[in-house]
């Protein structure tokens, strides 16, 4: 049986959303192993709306879930709606979103507090045993809620980055852009994508080591 993955977006697009290659290539090396994809995204306003041409932000707001169904071609649900018992494992793909709309490591730092629902989800997929996987600058949600059972994780070699997510508890491995940190205890995997890469071929590289690493963890 096809094992039940799902898959958390922030958004559509790196700098207010998910990171579009980190989430598309997520998606496209899970459907190559035969899971079932679950995406899944908050039900909420986006912490503000970022012009993708200029990088600058522009007025109007943008809500989570909607923008995150243009990656899933319509096909998310509110995260309040998931159980941890309806899926064998999640994957949280980068990109400013998951530190801006999932967390506010973006504005808070190592003081940053999680979405209540995306909190939720994801201590009950940890509390049954079931793997996390999480891309690029995501870790930090993860360190923000399991920080203090001293997961690890990396976001590559970024200082600056590693320093706050170990401030909230989480230990830090430094990782080359195709290589993933699996912490066995916790059982969850990460890897660095765009906070290392350069090019789309480093990204998938490590998409699809936590891809494989996730799967083989849920027992696929």
């Amino acid at each position: 049986m096809a094992k039940k993955i799902g898959v958390l977006l922030a958004g559509c697009g790196v700098f207010d959303g998910s990171e579009i290659h980190e989430a598309t290539l997520t998606l496209y090396f899970l459907d190559m192993h035969g899971a079932e994809i679950v995406c899944l995204a908050p039900d909420k306003d986006q912490m503000h709306v970022v012009d993708h041409l200029s990088g600058k932000p522009e007025s109007g707001a943008r809500n989570v879930l909607r923008e995150s169904a243009r990656i899933a071609r319509g096909a998310v649900r509110d995260v309040k709606s998931a159980k941890a018992s309806e899926l064998d494992g999640i994957i949280i793909p980068g990109g400013y979103g998951a530190a801006k709309n999932l967390c506010t490591f973006a504005v808070d730092g190592p003081q940053c507090k999680a979405d209540p629902d995306v909190a939720r989800l994801l201590k009950e997929i940890h509390s049954a045993g079931k793997p996390i996987g999480a891309l690029c600058i995501a870790p930090a949600l993860i360190a923000s809620l399991f920080g203090s059972l001293g997961v690890e994780v990396t976001i590559g070699t970024d200082k600056g980055t590693a320093a706050a997510l170990q401030q909230m508890g989480a230990r830090h491995r430094p990782a080359a852009v195709d290589e993933i940190v699996i912490d066995e205890k916790n059982r969850i995997v990460t890897t660095p994508c765009y906070m290392t890469a350069r090019r789309i071929k480093e990204v998938g590289a490590g998409a699809e080591k936590v891809v494989n690493k996730i799967l083989e963890m849920a027992g696929a």
